[in-house]
């Protein structure tokens, strides 16, 4: 397992560093979307990566008699760590007025739902919940720590959080000998962003999820490629 603290850049990124950016930059996505055509549609999305979760790269096996890595592995320490340094983060920024997330997405994967709850609890307008989809989970097949858990046992550990419409019982897509293409996780994410930008009217949304769907999210956005480590957003 990795030690590796990742730091959370200063305000998430943002190049401006002035009292009042977040009030400037929601008011520049306001201006864009006022002079929209009807068809076009502003959206600001954050991604954030799970933490480091107790994995196995690449292993058919659910664990080494020590540790258990599948099906979907809890966090780390450091993984619990990680998601709450984006806690951290996200307090900060909130004193400038960042705009939080309206809507919210999780992976079905518990490594990914655990960071989103430690990320945000105590965030955000009450009563807001997250929505589990399944088209958000990691690249799919072979490696058992990708293969999620059925629908009734995420709903024990995590009952305040809703399933999309249709969130099959069991996990229906996991395969033991064929491990999923780029080309297909491109597909997932085209789906979720069509899902995004048909149904949702909110402008700040927030998808927690793992590393090959986020760079596959940012390749069908034709955002520049980046490679968010553990626990990055």
């Amino acid at each position: 397992m990795g030690t590796r603290r990742y730091t959370i850049p200063p305000r998430f990124g943002l190049k401006d560093d002035s009292d009042d950016r977040w009030e400037k930059f929601k008011g520049e996505i306001g201006r864009l979307s006022a002079g929209a055509l009807p068809t076009t549609q502003y959206k600001v999305i954050y991604l954030g990566r799970h933490g480091q979760g107790y994995r196995e790269y690449w292993s058919r096996l659910d664990g080494d008699g020590k540790l258990v890595w599948g099906p979907d592995p809890e966090l780390s320490q450091l993984g619990m760590e990680q998601a709450n340094d984006a806690h951290r983060a996200w307090e900060q920024e909130l004193r400038y007025k960042m705009p939080l997330p309206e809507k919210m997405y999780s992976s079905p994967m518990r490594r990914a739902i655990r960071t989103h709850r430690l990320t945000f609890q105590g965030l955000g307008e009450q009563g807001l919940k997250t929505t589990i989809v399944e088209n958000i989970r990691e690249k799919n097949g072979v490696s058992t720590c990708d293969k999620r858990r059925s629908r009734p046992e995420i709903q024990k550990d995590f009952p305040e959080y809703l399933f999309e419409d249709g969130f099959p019982e069991e996990d229906e897509t996991w395969d033991p000998e064929i491990r999923e293409t780029p080309e297909e996780v491109d597909g997932r994410a085209t789906k979720v962003l069509d899902m995004i930008f048909e149904n949702d009217k909110e402008q700040f949304i927030s998808i927690t999820s793992h590393h090959a769907f986020i760079c596959a999210f940012l390749r069908v956005c034709g955002h520049r490629a980046w490679d968010l480590p553990t626990g990055g957003a």
